[in-house]
């Protein structure tokens, strides 16, 4: 891990916006926004609608990916409500364990052991958020990805979303090896309603 400084955002107005730049501003208007400070996240503004955006932190990667600590990364990210309850505990449960100093192999055998203990909520079905930030910035590699959804689901197999199939628009991986998959994909436009070739 870096220097927590290189993670943390100076400007809370910028990683507001940044944060809500995630979904279109019907949702993120009236969602939760949460905020990274030296402690882990917190809410700085109330919603009504059940969403929760935020902007994650490398440490949110799926386990084994190489840039897991890359300090650059700012992944504007918005939760419908089954994810921010089911999901987002993870993401803050991995955060506070990075702000701890664990390693990348102690966070992933602690996440294990908190949803062996039932410490962390099951997953619940339809969990999901928007990533339609033009602002994200998710690794060396992928830089400013195309705008994307996210689907988690219990372990189950890439075939049964046809992931990856030739022709297929939709992406799988595993992110917490043998308990969780993640499905991305694509969307045509950002939240702002502009096309990612503008």
């Amino acid at each position: 891990m870096a220097s927590l400084d290189q993670y943390l955002i100076a400007d809370r107005n910028a990683e507001i916006a940044m944060a809500k730049s995630a979904a279109p501003s019907s949702i993120s208007d009236n969602a939760d926004v949460m905020v990274l400070d030296r402690q882990g996240y917190k809410t700085v503004a109330k919603g009504t609608n059940g969403f929760v955006c935020m902007v994650d932190r490398s440490w949110t990667a799926p386990f084994g990916d190489p840039e897991f600590w890359n300090p650059k990364i700012r992944g504007p990210i918005c939760f419908n409500p089954a994810a921010a309850r089911t999901y987002l505990p993870i993401t803050i449960a991995r955060t506070q364990l990075a702000l701890a100093g664990k390693s990348e192999t102690r966070i992933r055998e602690a996440v294990n052991s908190a949803l062996d203990k039932r410490e962390l909520p099951a997953l619940e079905a339809g969990a999901m958020c928007y990533m339609l930030s033009k602002e994200g910035y998710l690794g060396d590699q992928a830089q400013h990805p195309h705008p994307h959804l996210m689907f988690w689901v219990e372990r189950t197999k890439l075939e049964a979303w046809d992931a990856g199939a030739p022709g297929s628009p939709i992406i799988g991986a595993e992110e917490i090896p043998g308990r969780l998959t993640i499905f991305i994909v694509p969307v045509a436009k950002w939240s702002d309603g502009t096309e990612p070739h503008d």
